[in-house]
Order: C-alpha cells, then sequence, then structure tokens
C-alpha cells in the first residue's frame, strides 16, 4: 500500500491515517478474534471509529498477548496468504511470532528504503549489512530496503568480524548497517587487525536493535570517521523501518505515520501524555494485511515532537529511546533506568561507552556497584576521576554508588556481536 510524501502537510496526513484507523480496526475485528472480542468488551465497534482523534477508546496490545496467542491467534490472513514468517528472540519466555503478506513484504521494502534515502544511502552505495539473517527482522529488513534503493548489499549477517573488516576494505563498503556495539566492536577488531578504521571507505553507520546515547554515537563516529544514523522498529510492527533519522538533522527520527500510527503514554495510567514529555511509546499499524497491530504498548520510553525539521520532512520525530518502562529499576526507594547511569558516565572523555551494573541485597538495604571500562590507551590518574564521576552520579541519582571500579578498555565480556549485558540483578 502506497505512502504519501514525506513532506506532506500535517492536515493531509492526519486524513489520511484517519481513513487507514478506520479501514484497519475494521480488518482486525472482522479478521481477527481476539480482537473481536477486545473490541466488543470495551463496547467500541468499527463503526464508532470516524478517525484518529477516536484512537483512545481502542484497548492496547501487549508483548504478553502476542505470547498468549502464540503462535497464529493474531493473524488475520490464513496460510495460503502468509509469505513469510518471523519472530522476537523469545528470551524471556515464547517469541513473539509475526507473519507477512506480500503487500506486507512491499511495505516493508519501501519504509526501509525510505528510511535508508534519509540517511542518505543512494543506488551508487554498497552497504555491508551486518545485521542477523533468519527469524530475526534486522537482516532481511536492511537488505530488503538497500535492494529497493537499487544500492549493492554485502549480506555479511553478523559474526565473523575480521572478515567483516577484510569486506568493508576490500570492497570499499560506503555504509554499514548493525547495532551500535557491534560499530565499536567492528572497530577495535580492525585496529587489532593493523587496519585503521578510520580509512575505510565507510561514511555512513545505519545503527539500531539496542538503545545507543548520544555520547556513544559520538564515539561510533570518531572511530569510523562516519555518520551514525539511528533507525528504529520493532518485530511486532513490522522490524526494522518504523522510524529513522534524517542525515540532515540528526535529530530525533521521523516515524513513517502513514503506515504507523504513534502515541506516548504514561506507562502507569496508560493516559496519552502531550506532546514533548517523556512516557512509553504506543504504535498502531494502519496498512498491515497479516497482522494488523492495535495501540500496541512499546515499552520503550521517548517523546515525540511534530516540530519543523530541518529536513523539511514533517512527519513526528521521536527522540531516542531513554530506557524501558519494563527496565525501570528501584534502588533503595529510587528509581532509576540505567541509560541515566549511561549518560553521565559518558560525561567523562577518559571513559569508553561501555559499562556494567551489578545489584545486590544485603539485609534489607540495596547496594549498586559499578564497573566502567576506560578508553583504550588510558594512561591517567584514575583516583580523581573515580571520585568525579562518583559525584556526579550522586548528584543524579541521589544517592552515591557503593563501588565504582575503573577497568581497562575490553574488559567488560562482548558477544560475539560485540553486546555487553548491561544489567546484572542478583537481589
Amino acid at each position: 500500500m502506497a505512502g504519501i510524501s514525506q513532506h506532506t502537510s500535517r492536515e493531509e496526513l492526519r486524513e489520511l491515517q484517519s481513513k487507514r484507523l478506520r479501514d484497519t480496526v475494521e480488518h482486525a475485528h472482522e479478521n481477527v478474534p481476539f480482537y473481536r472480542e477486545r473490541l466488543d468488551e470495551a463496547g467500541v465497534s468499527p463503526a464508532d471509529i470516524d478517525g484518529v482523534d477516536d484512537i483512545e477508546t481502542v484497548p492496547f496490545t501487549t508483548k504478553a498477548d502476542f505470547r498468549d496467542e502464540y503462535p497464529d491467534g493474531l493473524f488475520a490472513v490464513g496460510d495460503d496468504d502468509v509469505l513469510r514468517i518471523h519472530a522476537s528472540s523469545g528470551t524471556t519466555g515464547k517469541p513473539k511470532i509475526v507473519a507477512y503478506t506480500e503487500d506486507d513484504l512491499d511495505l516493508w521494502n519501501a519504509v526501509m528504503a525510505r528510511s535508508m534515502d534519509a540517511a542518505g544511502i543512494g543506488p551508487a552505495d554498497t552497504v555491508q549489512n551486518a545485521y542477523g539473517y533468519g527469524l530475526f527482522t534486522g537482516g532481511l529488513g536492511f537488505h530488503g530496503g538497500a535492494e529497493e534503493l537499487g544500492a549493492t548489499v554485502v549480506p555479511t549477517s553478523s559474526g565473523n568480524t575480521q572478515r567483516q573488516v577484510e569486506l568493508a576494505r576490500d570492497l570499499e563498503s560506503d555504509a554499514i548497517a548493525c547495532t551500535p556495539s557491534y560499530a565499536l566492536y567492528f572497530a577495535e577488531t580492525a585496529d587489532e587487525m593493523g587496519v585503521d578504521p578510520r580509512d575505510l571507505s565507510i561514511s555512513t553507520v545505519l545503527y539500531g536493535a539496542e538503545p545507543c546515547t548520544e555520547p556513544m554515537r559520538e564515539e561510533i563516529e570518531d572511530r569510523l570517521d562516519a555518520t551514525g544514523i539511528e533507525n528504529y522498529g520493532l518485530s511486532e510492527l513490522i522490524g526494522p523501518g518504523v522510524a529513522a533519522e534524517c542525515r540532515e538533522a540528526q535529530d530525533g527520527m521521523h516515524i513513517w505515520e502513514d503506515h504507523f500510527y504513534p502515541e506516548v503514554i504514561d506507562p502507569q495510567t496508560g493516559e496519552a501524555l502531550p506532546e514533548g514529555e517523556e512516557g512509553e511509546l504506543v504504535l498502531t499499524s494502519l496498512t498491515k494485511e497479516a497482522v494488523p497491530v492495535l495501540r500496541y504498548r512499546t515499552g520503550d520510553l521517548t517523546t515525540l515532537t511534530s516540530d519543523e525539521c530541518e529536513c523539511g520532512r514533517t512527519m513526528v520525530r521521536m527522540d531516542s529511546v531513554t530506557g524501558r518502562a519494563d527496565d525501570l529499576l528501584i534502588v533503595r526507594g529510587v528509581n532509576l533506568y540505567p541509560s541515566q547511569i549511561e549518560d553521565v558516565v559518558l560525561e567523562f572523555d577518559p571513559i569508553a561507552p561501555q559499562y556494567r551494573i551489578d545489584l545486590y541485597r544485603e539485609g534489607t538495604l540495596d547496594r549498586l556497584e559499578l564497573t566502567i571500562e576506560l578508553v583504550d590507551g588510558f594512561d591517567g590518574e584514575t583516583a580523581a576521576l573515580r571520585e568525579a564521576v562518583l559525584d556526579r552520579l550522586e548528584n543524579t541519582l541521589s544517592f552515591r554508588p557503593d563501588a565504582l571500579d575503573l577497568v581497562e578498555y575490553g574488559t567488560i565480556e562482548r558477544t560475539e556481536v560485540g553486546k555487553v549485558k548491561r544489567v546484572y540483578d542478583h537481589r
């Protein structure tokens, strides 16, 4: 299903959203027993939906709903119309299964091509795709978008990082698509191989699939001498391709609102929040066939703005995800998100963007210990730095961490794709 111009007026966009919302609610009610029951219980008929002003009458969909309806209870089409199946990792239980019709796959390619075009990628570029292929949506999502653009795709998938570096050098790849952690791991590996990552042809890093603070983006851009462009998506909606930064501004990710309607709510009350206030992102698919999704609670905390962007695109922008509603840590009665700690420690130039939080309980008291890596090659004194970091954390968190260990670069364990597990709650 076609979209509209990314520069269309907000009024025209809202008219299209209203029509597509009506169609989506009707499609879900008629073809998904789960939604028919939920809407009927809420006393909402498809005929009651005049437009997006009525969206708050529609019940939420949650991760638990996807798991409860496993494997295909949320499908709106029969097996004959399903061309592909993807799934989440299922690390906290059953995976969330999603399906795609031919039109869904065309839509996915189109929104991914739009995202990559916003990043400045074009037909003449070679994109090295280091996202994992398979049930995870990242690999095939970026692959399809690059091919839709007419760009050359190098489907390296994740891992085998020395080979990744060699291919980037030998094929003169213009862009690499990967997680932010892997971008840094890629740069580390290149250095270990005697290849200066800044000498590679990579000018764009298309990153996503995990949180990335502004200091971490700056580290990526500095290590690779490239522009980092953030992407957002989730398999329940389509995969990557829900939102992306523009190269012109790098100031929030444009949500492709002609296909995904965004809201921000108070994660505790479920009430809608005004533009600019941080809350939980809720998304409704407007054009999906196989698995229409109504008011999906993503768990991701962000803000929305419709202020004019210097790129001229009129679609609303979401800020980088600052944390997850279900990642809230309560330590000594204080609510905190790991991203708050990350924001603080990365204010300090001698500190690398890798850290670990360990939480313990001694009797009735919580104990928070931090392990933070220093930048590669750091040879200064750590005592004063350690005290400065602790003071800054105490000011931000309203309590002082019990221990802070500053360690050499590379000390914290990484996976093959460069990820670091941030939080270990031993309580």
